[in-house]
């Protein structure tokens, strides 16, 4: 099921009739688009002077990418980012005009489509070709991203093949099918900011830049800060050397920390993911009761399970066990293993399934803000990481957008105009001198 938004599929209430309840559902991912916009305030203070990329793929971390591409432009976001170029043409699609990056392709992407729509493109090496190819049969300019492999190696170029990337990409700039906007790459550790790598690879990385430039190429902006090293960077003796001319985030745009040791309070964050239901069975059981497959937990008590209706089939990890649910504004743990369409929950102690104890039909609440449990403690569960939580929440969960805004009215449109601008300016004020 696609996602909802209350604010705009409730009718306006008539005169004389009460306004309407919004609807109910049996299990809902609340995605709080004012926790976003507060978010992506508190990142853009920390990159300011760079700009902001707003990593919106895997349909925003799984919030819905089409109402928090809105929200993060709203709230001052300069451009977006996906992997994929098939995510960069449903938002424009949705009418999202702003500068769009996509820069993971495969032989059988549609660089023609991309180009099309003016989405920028991410260039490893071979994608060269192609879209200076498709640039040319649609007689138009590709924008494109060097990338370079400064030791993640995943994508990118890498160094020993780097100074050839930028030349074949000055001799299509020559042509006018290309032109080469920006440089970037991706750093493998920034979450561990002890570590020596980061370091290593932002003098790699400026190395690269300097070589590009060698070869007559201008790109206006440099890019390789992710979200842990965004909040790293104030710890740095030159931070600008992290933020450079622009910061590509993702996970904290959505209130996670991207930190083993920090919540997102300690970063000033807040969560914007509620992964929620409601229990549907209430039962007595003895002690040496098995629960779930595999009959992996036995009671050791007499007690209470509750039932709740959210399963892997939904996103909820099948090696979580013991992940944490909220109910009744006390936390407890689920129980036995997590099955396809629902996990158990222990409550604890005997006699809580009388009806006038409210449990049948009361809220559950896996993860979310505040006293709820956070993503990060189902991620302890798991054996897994905070951004897998939320990524992998599945569509038969229907998002529900909370407090998204009224006037959106010309603001993607304003945002792509405003960044060309400032682009361009400056990429005429930039020299061949090194700044990083």
């Amino acid at each position: 099921m696609g996602p909802v938004n209350r604010a705009e599929t409730a009718p306006p209430p008539s005169s004389g009739t009460p306004f309407p309840s919004p609807p109910r559902f049996e299990r809902s991912a609340e995605v709080d688009l004012a926790a976003i916009r507060a978010n992506v305030r508190r990142i853009r203070a920390l990159a300011a002077p760079a700009r902001l990329m707003a990593v919106v793929k895997a349909d925003a971390y799984g919030h819905g990418a089409v109402p928090v591409a809105r929200a993060v432009l709203e709230a001052g976001a300069d451009a977006l980012g996906v992997a994929h170029a098939t995510e960069a043409l449903e938002l424009r699609a949705a009418g999202i005009g702003a500068p769009l990056l996509a820069w993971l392709h495969t032989v059988d992407t549609d660089f023609r489509a991309a180009l099309a729509a003016d989405v920028e493109l991410g260039v490893s090496g071979w994608e060269l070709a192609p879209i200076a190819e498709a640039a040319r049969e649609l007689g138009t300019t590709a924008r494109i991203h060097l990338k370079i492999d400064t030791g993640l190696g995943r994508n990118g170029a890498p160094e020993a093949l780097w100074p050839e990337l930028v030349r074949a990409a000055a001799r299509a700039e020559a042509e006018g099918i290309v032109r080469v906007v920006g440089v970037f790459t991706h750093l493998a550790v920034a979450d561990e900011p002890s570590r020596p790598e980061t370091r290593e690879q932002l003098e790699r990385f400026r190395a690269a830049v300097a070589t590009a430039r060698a070869a007559g190429l201008r790109p206006a902006l440099r890019h390789a800060a992710n979200s842990p090293g965004l909040f790293a960077a104030a710890g740095l003796e030159r931070p600008e050397n992290m933020l450079l001319d622009m910061v590509r985030v993702g996970v904290s745009l959505y209130g996670l920390s991207p930190f083993a040791d920090r919540t997102p309070e300690d970063l000033g964050l807040v969560p914007a993911m509620t992964l929620r239901s409601t229990v549907s069975a209430v039962k007595e059981v003895p002690a040496g009761q098995g629960v779930s497959y595999g009959l992996t937990h036995v009671t050791d008590r007499p007690t209470t399970l509750a039932l709740v209706p959210l399963g892997y089939a939904d996103g909820v990890p099948r090696s979580g066990t013991g992940g944490p649910v909220r109910i009744q504004g006390r936390t407890y743990p689920e129980v036995g293993r997590v099955a396809m369409d629902q996990i158990v929950v222990d409550l604890g102690a005997p006699g809580r399934s009388a009806p006038e104890l409210g449990l049948l039909g009361a809220e559950a609440v896996l993860f979310g803000a505040g006293e709820n449990p956070s993503a990060s403690a189902w991620a302890d569960a798991a054996g897994t990481i905070n951004y897998e939580i939320v990524t992998r929440v599945s569509r038969r969960v229907p998002r529900v957008h909370l407090h998204a805004a009224e006037d959106r009215t010309g603001a993607a449109g304003t945002r792509a105009a405003e960044h060309r601008t400032a682009e361009e300016q400056a990429a005429g004020e930039r020299t061949t001198e090194e700044r990083a």
